[in-house]
């Protein structure tokens, strides 16, 4: 079964566009994870940035407190992050690069180069039982780094695909890249996750990729919470997935 990670960075966006620097202001990310858990998500993403430009501290400690499925700590490869994650033992980690000027991650972790700061978190991670994915591009060097640094998964960046969508070649070449990745991966004993521009209309081209465990969705299923409420647009994001084989 293909699982469905909600991530909930854009809930505190919409929070701290009103409230930053405040210790409470709505919506609450953490009342959004509980009711995408609620409608049948699988597991919970936040992305604890350096700049805290939406997911607070706060949020990820109660975030460990209540969710009962998986949680998963997008983060950068940052000597104060990796310590508070080391710290809040969430299920899993996922390695993300991070540009200050940028809206939202863009591009994937460059893991060849930066082979041996990768792998030494890695380490550190499994020592504390704490699972690794990496944010990569579906480049078979990326990819073949990413079995060396010793994560278990792998989560390929959709986002070339996704905003190739509308031009069937292009579409279609992306979509092969992702094939192609998935394989590579799945040959070298990693688990493969994909995120990052997924939507209700391009998803289903999605199911052509092999080897898929989960997929991790955010601004498409908040987006859609505005008008149908988030419970109803996670249930209709895990119908698009559920005929996944």
């Amino acid at each position: 079964m293909l699982k469905l990670g909600v991530n909930i960075d854009h809930v505190a966006t919409v929070r701290e566009a009103r409230y930053r620097g405040r210790a409470e202001g709505e919506p609450d990310p953490v009342a959004a994870a509980l009711a995408c858990e609620a409608a049948g998500a699988h597991g919970i993403t936040a992305h604890l940035r350096e700049d805290r430009r939406h997911i607070q501290d706060r949020d990820v400690w109660k975030l460990r407190e209540v969710i009962k499925t998986r949680l998963n700590l997008e983060m950068a490869n940052a000597p104060e992050i990796v310590q508070i994650a080391l710290k809040l033992k969430p299920d899993i980690v996922c390695l993300v690069p991070e540009r200050r000027a940028e809206v939202t991650t863009e591009g994937g972790l460059d893991v060849a180069g930066n082979l041996v700061a990768v792998s030494q978190t890695c380490q550190l991670m499994k020592d504390a039982g704490i699972e690794v994915s990496l944010f990569i591009t579906p480049d078979p060097e990326q990819i073949s780094a990413a079995a060396r640094a010793g994560s278990q998964f792998i989560e390929l960046h959709t986002g070339a695909f996704a905003e190739a969508f509308a031009d069937a070649s292009h579409r279609s070449a992306q979509l092969a890249r992702l094939v192609a990745g998935a394989k590579q991966a799945h040959e070298l004993g990693l688990r493969v996750n994909a995120g990052h521009g997924l939507n209700y209309v391009n998803l289903p081209a999605l199911h052509e990729v092999p080897h898929l465990v989960e997929l991790n969705i955010g601004h498409s299923i908040v987006s859609r919470a505005l008008t149908v409420g988030i419970g109803t647009a996670v249930k209709e994001m895990l119908t698009l997935m559920a005929s996944y084989k």
